[in-house]
């Protein structure tokens, strides 16, 4: 296990104990790392303060990112706490129900937006507002899906909407570079994360990605964020503006 004692940072988005966001959190929290970890909602509190026993030393707050006053909050406290940080972990995703599982042509703009706001923009305005506490070779990693550079069936209005997120970390990425920061994005297979299970036919999915991919296993949230470990580390100093595939090699194949 890489250590990363002396590192302190976020991870934003754990919704249960399946979510990426929450194996990240205890990941990084098992290599030393300081951590304060986000849930959406004081609703979800109930699926998420019980994690608390297996995330020893990690606060967890929430943190509703389509308001503006709420990042506010988190910056004050991280400031608090934390004083500077060396990474931004951010996990999550969002689209209104009705719009992820119809078509793209017929997706409102209400829930693009939405869409829009919490899966894409959230990252950015993060970073904005945490620029200046950002510490030199600070990494900030996100998740994406290989949906945004493909058309997946029943990914829908999440496709073009990763992709903004795809393009967002290579523009983050050119900007923060003078100052050492590195964005990157994983683009992780499909899981069982409660994000994942509004869309359609889901099952089927994670069957078609095991069957196809070279390695022909499963995939499981670990495997995710051990990625999001390396990447958080300075082994990966050299590493920015990139998408690491985490899918068994599925991306690849023809």
């Amino acid at each position: 296990m890489i250590n990363l004692s002396g590192k302190k940072g976020m991870v934003i988005g754990i919704a249960n104990e399946h979510s990426l966001a929450y194996a990240c959190a205890k990941q990084l929290n098992d290599s030393g790392a300081e951590v304060i970890a986000t849930y959406a909602s004081e609703s979800a509190a109930r699926f998420v303060l019980p994690l608390q026993s297996t995330l020893e030393g990690v606060l967890l707050v929430p943190c509703d990112l389509r308001d503006d006053s709420s990042i506010t909050r988190l910056f004050a406290l991280t400031e608090s706490h934390l004083g500077s940080i060396d990474f931004i972990v951010h996990s999550i995703a969002f689209a209104p129900m009705s719009d992820l599982q119809g078509r793209l042509i017929d997706c409102s703009k209400a829930g693009f937006q939405d869409a829009i706001d919490v899966s894409c923009l959230s990252m950015i305005s993060l970073v904005s507002k945490f620029e200046r506490i950002l510490n030199a070779q600070a990494s900030v990693v996100t998740m994406s899906y290989l949906g945004s550079e493909r058309a997946v069936q029943n990914y829908n209005v999440m496709g073009p909407v990763k992709s903004a997120l795809d393009s967002s970390v290579r523009y983050l990425a050119m900007e923060l570079g003078g100052v050492g920061c590195r964005v990157n994005a994983i683009s992780a297979g499909p899981i069982k994360t409660r994000a994942a299970s509004g869309l359609k036919n889901f099952e089927q999915l994670i069957e078609k990605s095991q069957i196809g991919s070279p390695l022909q296993r499963s995939l499981s949230s670990e495997d995710v964020a051990n990625t999001a470990i390396y990447l958080v580390s300075d082994l990966s100093h050299a590493v920015t503006g990139s998408t690491i595939y985490v899918d068994n090699g599925y991306h690849m194949m023809g």
